[in-house]
This record gives structure tokens, C-alpha cells and sequence, in this order.
């Protein structure tokens, strides 16, 4: 396993990681979750990614459950929670003060934890200051109930906010984000937050490298039905791929799984390595609901040394895209 430091501070995250997203508590139960987990501890993950809106609190239940039992040392591994998504009701929902103070509390009931190694803010609130998020984030570090705070799907702007306001007021800013990355969504990790990664020592941690499934090729024949579009609830994910768009990728992905059998490489390990190849990505967080599946996407670490840049400007050229920028990562 190969660790990177999570943008300019002192934390080292494995290069792959392991989320809950759609598996623990929809896929995944108790006895499953143990077992993925250990594959992935025991290949040198040391970040676990949850979420308070994942399953209503019942992935970090599981997530939580699952670590007590296998007795993993507190010390070597990384959990992260989110906040924003907590209930129905007005108090539950947003980054209010009081919303990330209560929902910190019932993420560390629900995880069997004393403190979360992150905190991110799952979305940004265009109701709350982003003054009041920013110092209640700084009064949990000060509590020593989480000990780095980040954003996710935050625009620069209001990153850079955060960061003004954190400056000015003494606070703790943040140094991480979580946005969604990979051959498909490229805009914002590569271009929109380049600035912050100099400037802020920005780290990130990218969801879905494979968009929801599709870069696995597995929907090239249409959707099995014990896929994550066949699931009930994420029927918006069937529409995204039914759609014109995503009838593209769909032939984006045809034309890039020849090039990923010339490499010997499966077009899972094709996308997540290309993710990888990006140094301003401290992180790539995988979602299995099989040991197979995991081996597969962990695997995809040794594929990274196959995309030399030719490789990667055949990859741009099938997806038809033309980086402004000549100094992007991989050339």
C-alpha cells in the first residue's frame, strides 16, 4: 500500500480506502462488513469513510460493530463521518451549530468511537454562516471529538470563505475535501480547486472512480438486477444512465475497455488508476459489497505504473476531452 499525506497536514492516508456508501446496511450486513474490512486492513487500508445520511445511521452502526469485533487497534486506522442529512426535521438537517454538534455525539455513539479522525461537511448550507459552521467545527477539535474538519461538494468560493473566516476569528480552518472523481467528473478536482491546493495545501478524497458502476462496464448489456441501479431508492442512478448522457459514457466505456485489455488490466483497476495517477488526490475511496470485488479495485494500485502518458492521452482522447492546462498531472 502506498500512503499519502492529506494535503499539507501531518495525517498519512492510504493511497485507497474503503467507504459504506450503498453497501453497509443496503448490501452489506454485520458478518459481510467484518469481512471486507479485514481484506482491506489487512492490504493496508488504514481510512474508513461513513456518513450520518448513509441508511439513516445504520452503515456507521455496522461500520462500528464491525471494527469492535475484529479489535483493530484505535490507532491504526482513520474514520470519517458527515454531517448534513440527520433526519426530517429542521434541527436535523443543514450545519447549524447545534445540527454538527448533536450529529458529531450520535456518530460516535453509533461507531463505538471516542473521537473521528474527520468530520466533513457532507454539503455546503446556503441557510447557515459559514462562520458559525466553521467555529463549531473548531469547537469539537477543541473538545477532542474529531481532530481534522473538512467539506464535501463545497464550491472554491466558499472553501476559500472558510478559510478567511478561520484565519480572521483564530479558528481552525479545513484541509480536506470530498468530491466526486473520476473519467467522467473531472471539472472541479483538476480546475476549479487547482488554486487551493497551493494556496491552502487543500487534501481530497474522491468518491466513486468508477461513477456509480459504469466504468466497470458491467451495464454495457443493460442493468443487472443486483447492481446498485437495480436498487430500490437509487432509481435516479437508472435514469442517469438511461438518459442521452449517459448513453455516452456508456460508449466512451466500450471504446476504453480495449485499451484496458491491452494494458491486462480490468477497466475497474483502468479507472480507479487513473484516479490514483493524480498527485493532487491524497486518496481514492473504493465501495464493495463483495471480497471479490474488493480484491479487484485494491488491485488497481500496481496498475497505476501502466498509464504513462501516452496511455493517458489515448484515455483523453477517447473520452474526447482537451485539458486546458498542459501541465496537468500524468504529462
Amino acid at each position: 500500500m502506498e500512503y499519502r499525506r492529506l494535503g499539507t497536514s501531518g495525517l498519512k492516508v492510504s493511497a485507497l480506502s474503503l467507504g459504506s456508501w450503498v453497501t453497509f446496511g443496503k448490501q452489506v450486513g454485520l458478518d459481510d462488513a467484518k469481512g471486507l474490512l479485514r481484506m482491506a486492513y489487512d492490504a493496508g487500508v488504514n481510512f474508513f469513510d461513513n456518513a450520518e445520511g448513509y441508511e439513516a445511521g445504520e452503515s456507521e452502526k455496522i461500520m462500528g460493530a464491525a471494527i469492535r469485533e475484529l479489535g483493530l487497534p484505535r490507532d491504526t486506522f482513520i474514520v470519517s463521518s458527515k454531517v448534513f442529512w440527520g433526519g426530517e426535521k429542521p434541527t436535523q438537517l443543514g450545519l447549524s451549530a447545534k445540527h454538527i454538534r448533536e450529529a458529531c455525539d450520535q456518530a460516535l455513539q453509533r461507531l463505538r468511537l471516542d473521537y473521528l479522525d474527520l468530520f466533513f461537511c457532507h454539503r455546503p448550507d446556503v441557510d447557515c454562516p459559514v462562520e458559525e459552521t466553521v467555529r463549531a467545527m473548531h469547537q469539537l477539535i477543541m473538545q477532542g471529538k474529531i481532530l481534522y474538519w473538512g467539506t464535501s461538494e463545497w464550491g472554491a468560493q466558499r472553501i476559500t470563505e472558510a478559510h478567511r473566516v478561520a484565519r480572521q476569528e483564530h479558528l481552525t480552518p479545513p484541509v480536506v475535501e470530498q468530491p466526486q472523481y473520476n473519467l467522467f467528473e473531472r471539472e472541479r478536482v483538476e480546475a476549479e480547486y487547482r488554486p487551493l491546493y497551493e494556496t491552502y495545501g487543500l487534501g481530497i478524497t474522491t468518491w466513486s472512480p468508477l461513477a456509480s458502476g459504469l466504468l466497470t462496464g458491467k451495464y454495457l448489456e443493460g442493468v443487472p438486477e443486483d447492481s446498485r441501479l437495480g436498487l430500490p431508492g437509487y432509481e435516479w442512478l437508472r435514469d442517469l444512465l438511461l438518459d442521452e448522457q449517459g448513453q455516452n459514457k456508456l460508449d466512451a466505456v466500450r471504446e476504453l475497455k480495449p485499451l484496458a485489455e491491452e494494458l491486462d488490466i480490468s477497466l475497474a483497476q483502468l479507472a480507479i488508476a487513473w484516479c490514483l495517477n493524480n498527485p493532487d488526490v491524497s486518496t481514492v475511496i473504493l465501495g464493495a459489497s463483495r471480497p471479490g470485488q474488493l480484491e479487484e479495485n485494491l488491485d488497481a494500485l500496481a496498475a497505476v505504473a501502466k498509464l504513462d502518458p501516452p496511455v493517458m492521452e489515448r484515455i483523453d482522447r477517447i473520452l474526447g476531452n482537451r485539458p486546458d492546462e498542459p501541465e496537468r498531472f500524468g504529462q
